[in-house]
């Protein structure tokens, strides 16, 4: 599977190429040490985490966009991202010392200078940016109440700035309150791999 499945769907230089493959190993590597992600998941890497990441790519150019990872763990959704938005500026969180060191290493070994990781909790920074991006590390009700903050209003993408929000499984509940600023894209739209059946973007525009 590897970087043929990514190139299914994307055109990527040889550059993004070898930078994925580099992010895959480094993140099994430290995966050995640290549970950065689902160590049942790993046979899986290609298609439920770095592929899972890039489907935010298929609705939005992050082009010059300013771009925060809350709760980043292992680089996820945030570094995919990076590599193929190298004009995107990206700024991973997570209040976990051990994975924040993790990050710096493997960000450090894959050369990525629109990068950049910070130990801390998203109610603590003051810093605006253009999207809040994360995987399902919440109710999207709370996501909202602790992220909401972070993302300033305009428009510097083809879609006004907000949050990016990966989640599976039925959560209209969740968005209700949100609507119609709440837009639904489901990834199997864009992926025929039966994983993504019930996975879904949520983007609120701000």
């Amino acid at each position: 599977m590897g970087v043929e499945l990514i190139k299914k769907y994307f055109d990527i230089t040889s550059k993004q190429q070898e930078l994925l493959l580099k992010f895959a190993d480094l993140l099994q590597e430290w995966n050995k040490k640290i549970n950065l992600i689902s160590r049942k998941d790993m046979d899986f890497l290609w298609e439920r985490h770095i592929l899972h990441s890039l489907a935010i790519a298929k609705i939005i150019d992050l082009k010059n966009a300013k771009v925060i990872d809350v709760g980043s763990g292992g680089g996820l959704p945030g570094l995919p991202l990076a590599i193929l938005f190298p004009q995107a500026y990206f700024t991973l969180i997570d209040t976990i010392a051990k994975k924040i060191n993790a990050l710096e290493s493997i960000v450090d070994s894959l050369g990525l200078e629109n990068v950049k990781t910070l130990r801390t909790n998203s109610k603590d920074v003051t810093q605006k940016f253009d999207f809040v991006i994360a995987r399902a590390v919440a109710d999207f009700r709370k996501f909202y109440k602790l992220t909401r903050h972070l993302v300033r209003k305009g428009q510097v993408t083809s879609l006004p700035n907000g949050i990016l929000y990966l989640k599976g499984g039925d959560f209209r509940q969740e968005i209700a309150p949100f609507a119609p600023r709440a837009k639904v894209y489901e990834i199997k739209d864009f992926f025929t791999q039966p994983f993504f059946e019930t996975k879904k973007i949520i983007y609120m525009s701000f």
